[in-house]
């Protein structure tokens, strides 16, 4: 598969994505950009120095100028594009991917980088229509500005919080920031090593998150956060070890904020469960269903002026920042709990539906099936949005192809279990060729 993505730029190192194509894509990025100033950050990972040092060697080599940050989480390099009025930036991670495999998270002007950005940057490193020029690098550090910035939003509080870095990028800024904001830090897995030994950079995967659990409940702590590997998704642990759906985490952040911020737009993926859409709908706001995906969601909650935005992976959106950012998250949901109660508390009045994990199947026909699928029910019970989804009167099923593996992914959602086999089997029966012995 290509290592260009419809949000970013990724693969493994060395087999996919090495030195030789980080300078290419510098040259490339600089071409587009057009001798323009970009911000340059990277995380931790073994990898990340040598491509980072590529890239900025092929920006300078088009007629760009680089400010090197160094490495630093995601949302302090989205906070230093703006901070040091750069016209976009590169960041050098590999996210919540494992450690072996890096990438680029790109931002080309204002807005977020469209897949139309990626294919324009991939094309032209296919012709070899590269700009030259001869730029300059600058060394700025921006840390103790972003912390700044981030504490000017908060007030601060007394809980106690456990903070799971899982050896990422939010390592020492994290537990820095909420202290000084009067909060105390419980470190778990706050030493930086991009080798990730302590547990997957993935927080989103719930297994990953058994220490943090099991911290937060001796610690008699008020929650609990984990990061990934860049700092800009967040999962939390309510007080009593139990791990807190994004979905659910949604309809929180949602209920808070739509209180003082009635009949605004609210954005959330389609991944999401229907307590979300209920919620915003209860609160008084306008919800907005987006493709699952950063760089859609961000460039619809932009466009749409929205309030906030949620993912189900984890991202949360915050008009304040103009963006997402785990740390902010953090301090946003120690304010709601310092407010209004224990997160418990909160999600005892949240109607839950039974919902499914994505399930991924092989497949080589998957537009076929797609298709297949869409064709056997009527068109009001279909959404296109991404892949196809299918509302039925108590629940719904997502069908889409993976954009980076020959898979199709699938979700349910129903008002209870009995429901959800039911829809299930009726999704299956339509693809007797993979069967539920294909099921992952």
């Amino acid at each position: 598969m290509s290592i260009f993505k419809a949000c970013d730029i990724r693969g493994k190192y060395k087999i996919e994505l090495d030195e030789g194509i980080s300078l290419n894509i510098g040259k490339a990025i600089g071409t587009l950009m057009n001798q323009k100033t970009i911000v340059v950050g990277g995380d931790y990972r073994p990898s990340t120095s040598t491509l980072k040092s590529a890239l900025i060697d092929g920006v300078v080599w088009s007629g760009c100028n680089v400010i090197d940050i160094g490495i630093v989480p995601t949302p302090v390099f989205y906070f230093a594009i703006g901070f040091l009025s750069a016209d976009g930036g590169v960041q050098i991670t590999g996210s919540h991917n494992p450690p072996e495999d890096n990438g680029m998270k790109v931002v080309i002007g204002s807005g977020p980088v469209s897949p139309e950005d990626i294919q324009k940057i991939r094309e032209i490193i296919e012709k070899g229509l590269f700009l030259q020029g001869k730029g300059n690098i600058s060394y700025v550090d921006v840390i103790d500005d972003y912390k700044k910035y981030i504490k000017k939003f908060f007030k601060g509080g007394n809980l106690k919080i456990v903070v799971d870095a899982g050896n990422g990028c939010f390592w020492q800024i994290a537990p820095q920031v909420l202290r000084e904001l009067g909060y105390n830090v419980v470190e778990l897995f706050c030493k930086p090593d991009g080798r990730f030994p302590d547990r997957s950079p993935n927080p989103a995967v719930y297994e990953n998150l058994r220490k943090l659990q099991e911290t937060v409940v001796s610690s008699k702590a008020d929650f609990g956060v984990a990061y990934d590997g860049d700092g800009d998704r967040a999962i939390f642990v309510d007080e009593k070890g139990n791990v807190v759906p994004s979905d659910v985490a949604i309809v929180l952040y949602v209920k808070y904020i739509l209180k003082k911020n009635p009949s605004v737009p609210v954005v959330y993926d389609i991944k999401c469960s229907q307590i979300v859409k209920d919620a915003i709908e209860l609160e008084g706001g306008i919800p907005v269903m987006e493709k699952s995906g950063h760089a859609f969601i961000k460039t619809t909650f932009l466009k749409k002026n929205a309030i906030f935005a949620g993912e189900a992976s984890g991202h949360y959106f915050f008009r304040e920042i103009c963006g997402d950012d785990g740390l902010f998250a953090t301090l946003k949901m120690a304010e709601i709990v310092q407010n209004i109660g224990a997160i418990s508390y909160q999600t005892q009045g949240i109607s839950m539906y039974a919902t499914s994990p994505d399930i991924r199947m092989s497949i080589k026909n998957g537009d076929e099936i797609l298709e297949r699928i869409r064709k056997h029910y009527p068109p009001r019970m279909i959404t296109l949005l991404d892949g196809v989804r299918i509302e039925f009167d108590d629940g719904w099923a997502l069908i889409r192809k993976s954009v980076t593996e020959p898979l199709i992914t699938m979700r349910f959602e129903a008002k209870d279990k009995n429901r959800l086999e039911e829809i299930k089997n009726e999704i299956f029966s339509l693809i007797p060729e993979i069967g539920k012995e294909n099921e992952k």
